[in-house]
């Protein structure tokens, strides 16, 4: 049951409250941190869990990496002068990491965040499509199972909101619905996930590398390809979505009655209207197609144009966040919401590519030590893989085995430019090996739920006259204008450094 909701009750939700907030260092929880301060100082505190060594670091990492950043702006200008006094008194910096029992913290400051805490949002991941298994089963497994251990200690907790990603759903077709895992379900017909199972294989393998006294490096790749092959084995294309649906199993499983909701976001772009439109960090599948194509480094890549490219820009998924916390509090129940934007406002990339081309035409980067201004060439796509490997082989596989034959003839004369060459070949195939389970993508996210609350959210507003605050229907945006004069320019001028 969904209570309604208007921007000023949800406003009103937050005023006194303590939130626990994971993940505050990367950009969704940059923008969530930096919207509750904004619309609610009122807030009672926000405690920023951080891995540091001490109070002092941890202190130091919120305002480096977070209160320090550039989407503060506002804030800063509103407080001016007393805007640290402000942070001060509104943000705890805690040093921890949800991997451990207790989440690393004393056992002092756990008693005190267990009486005190209204909220926990946990938003840390290890979002490395290739990482290595043993890391990223420590983060996005273990460290949703500790959240909710956790969660359960903390005597006034309302609403644990955990951020997941829409692509745990793999690699389907069709209308993909908001459905929660079940404990031990896989993708793949005819297999049976244990995560017990799955961890005693991760601490066996570590076992066995420490016995042959592997080096660092083959440690980290055996890890790596161990991940990649245990999530192809049970129906995910990489360890990142496969680790974050095992979160999602033992989050349900133990939660009890906890009142939880997850958020599944598909890809999250930059910062559509507020505080700072183009505003993003850290780059994503399609920023890296944007970097490549601005670099002039990426001629071409593996999409089909016809296909939908589900995005959805940050502040968007914030709003939602916040109004499910409200919408959801302290219902015992799990609900999940898809917050993405194929079914309701459908964006080929097509889209992408159209407005990149006539973007960096009207604006050609400038490349080299004299800043000239780049001579570009429309990218070219194949819509398949057997298109896309046969362009590979010809035209840089087959050059690339002359060109080593030849250095070798002289003497390895050639060796700089065949390094070149084949770094290039490398970082192509690289990018379509990670991306391609997303550039040729055919599921479409179903958002009932999502629609839902904005339906709730929409008849309230009509009703009180609220401000929109809180924005997150993806039918409000024209994907051709976000992507010339706010996506694009975000990634240039904050990415492209």
């Amino acid at each position: 049951m969904i209570s309604q909701m208007n921007s000023e009750n949800v406003v009103g939700f937050f005023r006194g409250r303590s939130i626990l907030i994971t993940g505050s260092t990367g950009f969704l929880g940059k923008v969530l941190v930096e919207k509750i301060l904004r619309v609610q100082p009122h807030v009672k505190k926000l405690y920023l869990l951080v891995r540091a060594n001490g109070v002092e670091s941890a202190t130091r990492r919120v305002q480096n990496e977070v209160t320090g950043k550039e989407i503060f702006q506002v804030l800063k200008e509103k407080y001016a002068g007393g805007f640290e006094d402000f942070i001060q008194e509104k943000v705890c910096p805690l040093a921890g990491d949800i991997i451990y029992e207790d989440l690393g913290l004393e056992s002092a400051k756990l008693t005190e965040l267990s009486k005190e805490v209204d909220i926990i949002v946990n938003g840390a991941a290890t979002t490395n499509f290739y990482e290595r298994y043993d890391v990223a089963f420590d983060s996005n497994v273990m460290g949703a199972k500790n959240i909710c251990e956790f969660a359960k200690k903390c005597t006034k907790l309302k609403m644990l909101l955990h951020v997941s990603t829409a692509y745990v759903s793999g690699e389907q077709e069709g209308l993909i619905l908001e459905k929660p895992f079940l404990m031990g379900q896989a993708l793949s017909e005819g297999t049976q996930l244990d995560i017990t199972s799955e961890l005693n294989l991760i601490k066996e393998t570590r076992r066995d590398l420490k016995a042959n006294c592997c080096p660092e490096k083959t440690e980290k790749r055996t890890m790596k390809e161990l991940g990649l092959k245990r999530a192809r084995h049970f129906g995910w294309p990489n360890t990142y979505v496969f680790t974050k649906a095992m979160g999602e199993m033992l989050l349900g499983h133990l939660r009890g009655h906890l009142p939880v909701v997850i958020i599944r976001p598909s890809i999250i772009t930059s910062i559509l209207k507020e505080p700072l439109p183009g505003w993003t960090e850290g780059i994503r599948t399609i920023d890296s197609v944007i970097i490549g194509y601005a670099k002039q480094a990426l001629p071409f890549f593996l999409v089909n144009l016809d296909l939908i490219m589900d995005v959805i820009p940050g502040d968007m998924v914030v709003n939602a966040m916040m109004v499910a916390t409200a919408a959801h509090s302290e219902q015992p129940t799990q609900t999940v919401y898809h917050m993405t934007s194929s079914l309701r406002n459908p964006a080929p990339y097509a889209v992408l590519a159209d407005t990149g081309h006539r973007y960096f035409f009207a604006n050609p980067p400038r490349m080299g030590k004299k800043g000239e201004r780049a001579r570009l060439r429309r990218m070219r796509f194949f819509g398949t893989v057997a298109r896309f490997r046969t362009h590979m082989a010809i035209n840089y596989k087959l050059p690339l085995e002359i060109l080593r034959w030849v250095n070798i003839a002289l003497c390895g004369m050639l060796s700089r430019r065949y390094e070149e060459m084949s770094r290039k070949y490398r970082f192509i195939m690289h990018l379509v090996e990670l991306y391609a389970p997303y550039t040729l993508f055919k599921g479409c996210f179903d958002d009932i739920n999502t629609e839902k609350l904005r339906i709730a959210m929409k008849m309230q507003e009509e009703k009180h006259d609220g401000r929109h605050y809180f924005d997150f229907d993806p039918k409000s945006i024209d994907w051709e204008e976000y992507f010339y004069r706010v996506h694009i320019p975000g990634v240039v001028k904050y990415l492209c450094d």
